[in-house]
């Protein structure tokens, strides 16, 4: 039987830590090249250091995009992120384009032919994960970490806080009882600030609003024990401070540890590598699983193998709590959509320039929007799903 009492925590960091940088940047190479191609092909990783950017990996679109429209593209994400300190500043960063050509070897066994559909990306495996702990049907610990950063970068860039940097960390120990979370233990944040006089104290003056704006009010006590910028003075931050790569906050990306990762990063990939629209699928189905009352937690993995359009295996697990048995559920999964890479990237419309806003605060958990942007995060198919399945219900 699973642990029904327990402290749980989970971290999230902002889109100024140096990993996120990266990741931001290598998703708009990939908006860029999705805008004007929707079929393009974009593995992209990106280095940042102090006044340094390396962008390189492997492309397949159109020539227009050139070396200089991507610098610039990368330039205006650092930007909007709000670097413009002495070692990572947007204007003057120099930034070097090693994007090229993808391997034809790899392409032959991916793109669709008049013998056969579009093949995978790459071979690995994909989880997605959903649960009742919230209305997004995230795990609480993560989503929460989230939402403290996205109040305090909402509060930088509007003026509000014109201390703060875009540099940043949180983390929230939830505690769980009878499975529910019900308090939260402990809170730890770690920000950038603009003033070198500041103290802890002072910093945390400034973010505790936000982060009691963020959590439930009846889930901190004066049990909770609070670390704010525990270290002292944080002034030196972002790709400054310390070097920052693409694919690194693979676990902030997905569940905060609630759930298994394949290992596989999202950003820099466009929708053809199933590392990320696999994921996105999986995530997709388990949330409507959940939805549809089918279970009040479920797992899915998928895996792939390069070149080969239909998944290798289903696998599903509603830890106890499903209303009807898994193997049920991953035949009604199988019924209700294609998951071939083709197959997922039509269902869920990702041939699209939406990428470059999910680089920060999770690719889950987040409302889809009017232009296809976390399409994933629907729940369209839950009377579907209970119509497949009505013979089991009865």
């Amino acid at each position: 039987m699973a642990r029904q009492d327990y402290v749980f925590t989970s971290e999230s960091v902002s889109e100024g830590h140096p990993d996120k940088v990266c990741d931001r940047v290598s998703d708009a190479i990939v908006d860029a090249f999705l805008r004007e191609m929707p079929e393009a092909r974009v593995a992209c990783e990106t280095l940042a250091t102090t006044n340094k950017l390396v962008i390189a990996g492997e492309t397949r679109g159109p020539a227009s995009l050139t070396k200089e429209f991507l610098a610039h593209t990368a330039r205006m994400a650092i930007k909007d992120i709000g670097y413009e300190q002495e070692g990572f500043h947007w204007q003057n960063v120099d930034i070097d384009v090693l994007l090229h050509e993808q391997s034809a070897h790899i392409a032959q066994g991916v793109d669709a032919s008049q013998s056969k559909d579009e093949g995978a990306g790459d071979q690995g495996i994909m989880f997605g994960y959903a649960c009742r702990e919230t209305p997004e049907l995230m795990p609480a610990p993560i989503l929460y970490s989230h939402k403290i950063l996205r109040l305090l970068a909402d509060a930088r860039k509007s003026g509000n806080e014109p201390t703060l940097g875009p540099d940043a960390k949180s983390q929230v120990s939830v505690r769980y009882r009878d499975g529910k979370p019900v308090g939260v233990t402990s809170i730890v944040l770690s920000t950038q600030h603009l003033d070198e006089t500041m103290t802890s104290d002072d910093v945390r003056a400034v973010v505790e609003p936000y982060i009691r704006a963020a959590l439930p009010a009846e889930w901190i006590s004066d049990e909770t024990i609070w670390h704010i910028n525990p270290t002292g003075k944080f002034v030196i931050g972002g790709p400054d401070g310390d070097c920052g790569l693409t694919g690194r906050k693979i676990i902030v990306d997905t569940y905060g540890g609630a759930a298994p990762h394949g290992g596989g990063a999202f950003s820099g990939k466009d929708p053809t590598k199933v590392d990320r629209s696999a994921a996105y699928a999986a995530r997709y189905l388990a949330k409507n699983v959940v939805a549809a009352d089918l279970a009040d937690r479920c797992t899915i993995q998928l895996s792939y193998a390069i070149g080969i359009p239909d998944p290798q295996s289903i696998f599903i697990d509603t830890h106890g709590t499903g209303k009807v048995s898994n193997s049920a559920i991953e035949g009604a999964v199988r019924e209700i959509m294609s998951l071939t890479p083709r197959g997922i990237r039509e269902h869920l419309g990702l041939n699209k320039p939406i990428y470059e806003r999910t680089s920060a605060y999770g690719h889950f958990g987040r409302e889809a929007t009017v232009d296809g942007g976390f399409s994933w995060e629907k729940v369209d198919l839950v009377h579907g799903l209970r119509d497949l399945l009505a013979k089991e219900f009865a």
